[in-house]
Protein backbone atom coordinates (compact mmCIF):
# COMPACT_ATOMS: atom_id res chain seq x y z
CA UNK A 1 0.00 0.00 0.00
CA UNK A 2 1.67 3.42 -1.09
CA UNK A 3 0.47 6.18 0.47
CA UNK A 4 2.26 9.94 1.41
CA UNK A 5 3.52 12.82 -0.42
CA UNK A 6 7.24 13.35 -1.51
CA UNK A 7 9.00 16.31 -3.00
CA UNK A 8 12.14 14.76 -4.80
CA UNK A 9 14.18 15.89 -7.83
CA UNK A 10 15.00 14.63 -11.11
CA UNK A 11 18.59 14.45 -12.00
CA UNK A 12 20.20 15.51 -15.30
CA UNK A 13 19.55 12.44 -16.82
CA UNK A 14 15.61 12.16 -15.94
CA UNK A 15 16.18 10.03 -13.01
CA UNK A 16 13.97 10.10 -9.82
CA UNK A 17 14.98 8.16 -6.75
CA UNK A 18 12.41 6.38 -4.98
CA UNK A 19 12.03 7.09 -1.71
CA UNK A 20 13.52 4.42 0.78
CA UNK A 21 10.05 3.33 2.87
CA UNK A 22 8.93 2.38 -0.30
CA UNK A 23 11.91 0.74 -1.75
CA UNK A 24 11.85 -3.05 0.32
CA UNK A 25 7.92 -2.88 -0.37
CA UNK A 26 9.17 -2.56 -4.20
CA UNK A 27 11.71 -5.35 -4.61
CA UNK A 28 9.49 -7.64 -2.48
CA UNK A 29 6.48 -7.30 -4.85
CA UNK A 30 7.90 -6.84 -7.98
CA UNK A 31 11.85 -7.17 -7.77
CA UNK A 32 12.19 -3.39 -8.73
CA UNK A 33 10.10 -3.95 -12.03
CA UNK A 34 7.50 -1.42 -12.44
CA UNK A 35 5.76 0.34 -15.20
CA UNK A 36 5.37 4.25 -15.93
CA UNK A 37 2.44 4.96 -18.55
CA UNK A 38 0.17 8.40 -18.64
CA UNK A 39 -3.01 9.44 -16.73
CA UNK A 40 -5.47 9.23 -19.83
CA UNK A 41 -8.55 9.19 -17.55
CA UNK A 42 -9.02 12.77 -16.89
CA UNK A 43 -7.31 16.03 -18.06
CA UNK A 44 -4.24 15.95 -15.23
CA UNK A 45 -1.19 14.80 -17.11
CA UNK A 46 0.76 13.41 -14.38
CA UNK A 47 2.18 10.15 -14.38
CA UNK A 48 1.00 6.91 -13.16
CA UNK A 49 3.70 4.52 -11.71
CA UNK A 50 2.72 0.71 -11.42
CA UNK A 51 4.84 -2.81 -9.55
CA UNK A 52 4.84 -4.84 -12.52
CA UNK A 53 2.12 -7.10 -11.84
CA UNK A 54 -0.35 -4.50 -10.30
CA UNK A 55 -0.06 -2.86 -14.01
CA UNK A 56 -0.26 -6.42 -15.84
CA UNK A 57 -3.12 -7.01 -14.05
CA UNK A 58 -5.04 -3.61 -15.42
CA UNK A 59 -3.47 -4.09 -18.90
CA UNK A 60 -5.39 -7.52 -18.93
CA UNK A 61 -8.58 -5.93 -18.43
CA UNK A 62 -8.01 -2.74 -20.60
CA UNK A 63 -7.03 -4.99 -23.07
CA UNK A 64 -10.04 -7.58 -23.13
CA UNK A 65 -12.59 -4.79 -23.55
CA UNK A 66 -14.13 -3.91 -26.80
CA UNK A 67 -11.96 -1.89 -29.39
CA UNK A 68 -15.34 -0.98 -31.33
CA UNK A 69 -15.80 1.48 -28.85
CA UNK A 70 -13.96 5.03 -29.24
CA UNK A 71 -12.93 5.62 -25.51
CA UNK A 72 -11.94 2.46 -25.13
CA UNK A 73 -9.77 2.81 -28.00
CA UNK A 74 -8.73 6.00 -26.56
CA UNK A 75 -7.76 4.31 -23.01
CA UNK A 76 -6.00 1.32 -24.94
CA UNK A 77 -3.64 4.04 -26.50
CA UNK A 78 -3.69 6.25 -24.47
CA UNK A 79 -2.63 3.99 -21.35
CA UNK A 80 -1.14 0.76 -23.04
CA UNK A 81 0.80 2.87 -25.60
CA UNK A 82 2.51 5.07 -23.50
CA UNK A 83 3.28 2.23 -21.16
CA UNK A 84 7.00 1.72 -20.66
CA UNK A 85 8.88 -0.70 -18.61
CA UNK A 86 11.17 0.42 -15.97
CA UNK A 87 13.85 -1.46 -13.21
CA UNK A 88 14.63 0.32 -10.50
CA UNK A 89 18.81 0.70 -10.35
CA UNK A 90 20.62 -0.40 -7.00
CA UNK A 91 20.53 3.23 -6.04
CA UNK A 92 16.67 3.10 -5.54
CA UNK A 93 16.34 4.93 -9.05
CA UNK A 94 14.35 4.97 -12.31
CA UNK A 95 14.49 6.57 -15.56
CA UNK A 96 11.72 8.76 -16.37
CA UNK A 97 11.84 8.56 -20.44
CA UNK A 98 11.79 12.39 -22.08
CA UNK A 99 8.63 11.82 -23.93
CA UNK A 100 6.42 10.92 -20.22
CA UNK A 101 8.57 14.19 -19.13
CA UNK A 102 7.50 16.41 -21.68
CA UNK A 103 3.94 14.79 -21.63
CA UNK A 104 3.75 15.64 -18.09
CA UNK A 105 5.11 18.55 -17.96
CA UNK A 106 7.94 17.13 -15.41
CA UNK A 107 11.14 19.76 -14.81
CA UNK A 108 13.36 19.11 -11.72
CA UNK A 109 11.15 19.18 -9.26
CA UNK A 110 8.32 16.60 -8.90
CA UNK A 111 5.95 14.98 -6.36
CA UNK A 112 5.49 11.53 -6.03
CA UNK A 113 1.78 10.88 -4.66
CA UNK A 114 1.24 7.11 -2.81
CA UNK A 115 -2.23 6.25 -4.22
CA UNK A 116 -2.71 2.67 -2.92
CA UNK A 117 -1.40 0.03 -5.11
CA UNK A 118 0.18 2.62 -7.40
CA UNK A 119 1.97 6.13 -7.73
CA UNK A 120 1.17 9.54 -9.39
CA UNK A 121 3.92 11.77 -10.32
CA UNK A 122 3.05 15.18 -10.80
CA UNK A 123 5.59 18.29 -11.50
CA UNK A 124 5.41 20.15 -8.51
CA UNK A 125 4.40 23.60 -9.84
CA UNK A 126 1.45 21.59 -11.68
CA UNK A 127 0.80 19.51 -8.24
CA UNK A 128 0.36 22.72 -6.30
CA UNK A 129 -2.19 24.43 -8.66
CA UNK A 130 -4.24 21.41 -8.91
CA UNK A 131 -4.62 21.01 -5.44
CA UNK A 132 -5.16 24.71 -4.59
CA UNK A 133 -8.20 23.97 -6.94
CA UNK A 134 -9.60 21.20 -5.46
CA UNK A 135 -8.82 22.47 -2.18
CA UNK A 136 -10.63 26.01 -3.51
CA UNK A 137 -13.70 23.43 -4.92
CA UNK A 138 -14.22 21.71 -1.55
CA UNK A 139 -18.04 21.96 -0.36
CA UNK A 140 -19.03 24.15 -3.46
CA UNK A 141 -21.69 21.52 -4.16
CA UNK A 142 -20.92 21.01 -7.54
CA UNK A 143 -19.76 17.42 -7.68
CA UNK A 144 -21.89 14.97 -6.02
CA UNK A 145 -19.59 12.20 -3.95
CA UNK A 146 -20.78 8.75 -5.60
CA UNK A 147 -23.39 6.76 -3.34
CA UNK A 148 -20.51 4.04 -2.28
CA UNK A 149 -18.42 6.97 -0.22
CA UNK A 150 -21.46 8.55 1.50
CA UNK A 151 -21.12 6.53 4.28
CA UNK A 152 -17.62 6.94 4.76
CA UNK A 153 -16.32 8.74 7.98
CA UNK A 154 -12.76 10.50 7.71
Amino acid sequence: MFRGVNTLSLDSKGRMAIPTRYRDQLARSCNGQMVLTVNALDSDHCLLLYPQPEWEEIERKIMKLSSFNKQTRKLQRMLVGHATECEMDGNGRILLPPPLREFSGLNKEVVLIGQGNKFEIWDDGMWNTRRGEWLKDEGTGDDKLPPDLESLSL
